[in-house]
């Protein structure tokens, strides 16, 4: 049987250790050295990042997120122990965890470290498709004579790579396909490395839920639900054609991924295509002052991931969900791509402004799209509004206070809201 230790990457194994280190952290395969398609995510990244450059906290639980209003970015694994949950409502959490720290997002921190992860993959392989600052595909396809190792060696050296180089952690999936090797990643987190063969997809996949399917949210879950549809063996009975007449294009999606088929190919030049963020409120509100903190504070977030991704976009979208989940959407295509929280914020409230809904709302999101270089973003000024050009300086010089005295050095009045 192949196998692996990844702790010094010997293939010399003796029953369930490795002969050379005596790691118990070994895996074995019967296709662990044939398959190429990978998935990377690390674990539970940005606390990690806040435990690794402040080792107090190593023992803490720790919370990435804003105040008691706010939602849940991610959590540490200690924090997770608990219940807390990413999108979580903040009061929430600290109900389950009190003594948990809690930290705002640093994602000029993050998008930096998530560089030099990425750096470390394309030293493997060009076929590189991040799908976030912590997670990515890999295809290494044809990289065994260039590296003297099969892909499960290499991918194992980039993990410990990680760890040592970086003091952070991370989860391989290896598979045949992107669908799979997505899948294999969570198996076994922290610190995973798990294997889904050809030979056994059917198999591994017959009695999983389908709410494993990458994309297949809480609304899609009901419908599939509402079919009789809760298994994959379930999706298996229907034919193609009735599962493309009730669910529609993604009907034949469904049919594929039922059998473990997934001919996406990994694309390292696919363009992330929207910034978003959301928050859905413990209790619907019609509080518009409420509602206009979080639509600045949303607009923060997605300005400040569009920062440290060095991108903008043209398209502001404002996203409302009504009491009865009635979901509203509103966009406005602006005159040049921005990447400024000052504009996001007072497009969206615009938009809201002109929604002409009544509330109360249970949730409120703010979108960026049509992305951009951030280069070729804020390039023209408002003539209907002079003062734009001093906020939006008065933004960049707070921008490099935070950077240096941290996220909360500067504060806006409505943020507090």
């Amino acid at each position: 049987m192949p196998a692996l230790c990844r702790d010094c990457l010997s293939r010399d194994i003796s029953g369930n250790r490795c002969s050379r280190c005596r790691s118990p952290r070994v895996v074995s395969h019967p296709e662990l050295f044939d398959l190429t398609i990978a998935h990377m995510d690390c674990d539970a990244f940005y606390a990690s990042v806040e435990k690794r450059d402040n080792p107090e906290l190593a023992d803490k639980p720790v919370i990435i997120g804003g105040g008691r209003r706010g939602v849940v970015s991610t959590a540490c694994y200690i924090a997770r122990a608990r219940g807390v949950h990413s999108a979580m409502p903040m009061f929430q959490a600290l109900k389950l965890c009190p003594d948990a720290v809690v930290i705002a997002p640093r994602m000029k921190v993050y998008a930096q470290v998530s560089r030099q992860i990425r750096q470390m993959m394309q030293e493997l392989t060009p076929d590189v498709e991040p799908l976030s600052l912590d997670e990515a595909f890999l295809d290494l396809s044809g990289t065994r004579r260039l590296h003297g190792a099969p892909p499960a060696v290499m991918l194992a050296r980039l993990v410990k790579r990680m760890q040592d180089e970086l003091g952070l952690s991370g989860s391989i999936g290896l598979s045949h396909n992107k669908f799979l090797a997505k899948v294999a990643s969570d198996l076994d987190k922290p610190r995973g490395f798990s294997v889904i063969g050809r030979a056994e997809t059917a198999d591994f996949l017959r009695d999983r839920p389908v709410r494993m399917i990458w994309g297949v949210g809480r609304a899609t879950q009901e419908a599939l639900h509402k079919a009789g549809i809760r298994t994959f063996s379930d999706l298996r009975r229907w034919k193609r054609e009735d599962l493309q007449a009730r669910f529609g294009a993604m009907g034949e999606r469904l049919y594929q991924l039922a059998r473990g088929r997934d001919t996406r190919r990994v694309s390292a030049n696919a363009p992330m295509k929207s910034i978003s963020n959301e928050i859905t409120f413990a209790e619907d509100t019609s509080d518009v002052e409420i509602l206009d903190g979080h639509v600045w504070r949303l607009s923060e977030k997605v300005s400040g991931r569009a920062k440290a991704r060095g991108l903008a976009g043209r398209v502001v979208t404002l996203k409302l969900k009504r009491a009865d989940h009635r979901l509203l959407t509103r966009r406005v295509s602006l005159r040049d791509a921005t990447q400024m929280a000052d504009r996001i914020y007072r497009t969206a409230r615009e938009l809201f402004d002109n929604a002409a809904e009544p509330g109360p709302f249970r949730l409120i999101g703010v979108g960026l799209s049509e992305l951009v270089p951030a280069a070729m973003s804020d390039l023209s000024g408002n003539l209907l509004d002079p003062q734009e050009a001093r906020r939006l300086q008065a933004e960049k010089a707070a921008d490099r206070i935070r950077e240096r005295f941290g996220p909360d050095a500067i504060v806006k009045g409505r943020a507090l809201r």
